[in-house]
């Protein structure tokens, strides 16, 4: 249930929804809260997949090292507060308000026009600089260049990845879409890189080219990761970097796309020692914060399942595009191999491509097609002309119902997927009564 204080939070954040990027007003949003964030050390995290990953192990480590670590991850699941953290945790709601308000009392002084992402990034920086934070993990919700998180200068941007999304307001192929991530890049940064196409690495090197005083370190050129199988049969990972060889690191998310992700943050970690950022931490800091990375809606298992009178078996993930869930699906065709049928539940935004979406799963799967009830959700009815090639859709407006409506169709023991917006998986998992996290 939502507190009075998330809800307020909510309104707030409904009045800037949908602004425009406001250009500019950033920096003097900030300099008129007192510029909180000046002078905050940490990393800054964009590309099109993998971002909340990468931050969500990056925070794990730094915080099991002692340092206390801030994050504003996007979007959230279940409450606002999700979008302010401290070594991972939500802030308590009347926290979370206290900044909220303070962003918008002087948003309504001023007159300044920013969008719904600008006042995040400010407020998770105003309750930062009141809780004394060691260092910050940032994502980038959207873009780079013109992402609001660009404007603290945190001297370690990792680039985690390229493939085709919002592409109307980032561009309509990987080269501009890559020069609009690598944006985020200043002279004097270490930057890190993660794989991606050819088109796309050209295209960052271009924006980087230009810049002076950099280190890039690449993946897998001088970050490599390599799994091994331990003793006891669970696999653990080598993360090299040029700073360090890292063994016997355990990757607790599921799907073989989340050691590069670990990786990542690995690398951006011994970034920011390589910098004087931070102290060196131990091994067994590293270790043990890693191993103890949550990161809820990422091929998030839950089994069994109940519902009502049907058990079963849960897996959610926030597919935001086709390239993220063909990432995901080998994870979910492993994950059926445990379950006599398995049934998809699917939502997603207007704008994305639908019909390349489910593409990676077997087209005899039942997929039931639903929205939350956000203006910018595709509707399902739409949907369901959009992928009529499959023989099993079925439209259920709610997505209480479209979830009941698969644990019919997969029965006791089955296996319901859903995949689509944040929104949607946060949905599903009030349903299930998982806390917000």
């Amino acid at each position: 249930m939502a507190t009075d204080e998330d809800l307020a939070c909510q309104e707030i954040i409904g009045r800037y929804q949908f602004n425009g990027a406001g250009a500019g007003a950033m920096a003097r949003l900030l300099r008129a809260l007192g510029d909180p964030g000046r002078n905050m050390r940490g990393m800054t995290v964009t590309g099109t997949n993998g971002k909340g990953s990468t931050c969500a192990f990056a925070v794990s480590a730094l915080a099991a090292a002692g340092l206390r670590t801030g994050s504003m991850p996007s979007p959230h699941l279940q409450r606002v507060t999700e979008r302010i953290r401290i070594n991972g945790a939500p802030v308590s709601p009347a926290a979370c308000h206290r900044a909220f308000l303070k962003v918008d009392e002087v948003l309504r002084s001023t007159g300044l026009v920013v969008n719904a992402g600008a006042v995040h990034a400010a407020a998770a920086a105003v309750h930062f600089a009141v809780a004394g934070v060691d260092v910050a993990v940032l994502e980038a919700n959207i873009g780079g260049r013109r992402t609001a998180v660009n404007r603290f200068d945190t001297g370690v941007k990792v680039i985690t990845g390229v493939g085709l999304d919002h592409e109307h307001l980032l561009g309509r192929t990987l080269g501009e879409i890559a020069r609009n991530k690598a944006g985020i890049v200043r002279d004097g940064d270490h930057v890190v890189l993660g794989e991606m196409p050819e088109e796309a690495v050209e295209a960052v090197e271009d924006v980087l080219s230009p810049h002076t005083g950099l280190t890039v370190w690449r993946l897998p050129q001088e970050v490599r990761c390599r799994p091994r199988t331990a003793g006891d049969g669970r696999t653990v990972l080598e993360v090299a970097t040029p700073r360090a060889v890292h063994r016997d690191l355990t990757c607790p998310l599921r799907g073989e796309h989340q050691h590069r992700n670990l990786a990542l943050a690995v690398a951006g970690i011994d970034a920011l020692t390589e910098r004087g950022s931070i102290r060196g931490i131990s091994e067994e800091a590293l270790r043990s914060g890693l191993a103890a990375t949550r990161w809820p809606g990422r091929l998030e298992l839950l089994a069994p399942a109940h519902l009502d009178s049907w058990t079963g078996r849960l897996l959610l993930d926030i597919a935001a595009n086709h390239q993220g869930a063909a990432t995901a699906a080998p994870e979910i065709l492993r994950q059926s191999r445990a379950a006599e049928r398995t049934a998809l539940v699917f939502g997603t935004l207007q704008y994305k491509n639908v019909a390349t979406m489910l593409e990676p799963l077997p087209a005899d799967w039942p997929v039931v097609l639903t929205r939350v009830g956000h203006p910018n959700e595709a509707d399902p009815a739409e949907m369901r002309t959009t992928l009529a090639p499959r023989r099993e859709l079925y439209v259920r407006q709610e997505t209480a119902d479209a979830v009941r409506h698969a644990t019919e169709l997969v029965g006791a023991g089955g296996l319901v997927t859903v995949l689509g917006t944040p929104l949607l998986i946060g949905r599903v998992r009030e349903l299930f009564q998982l806390p917000p996290g």
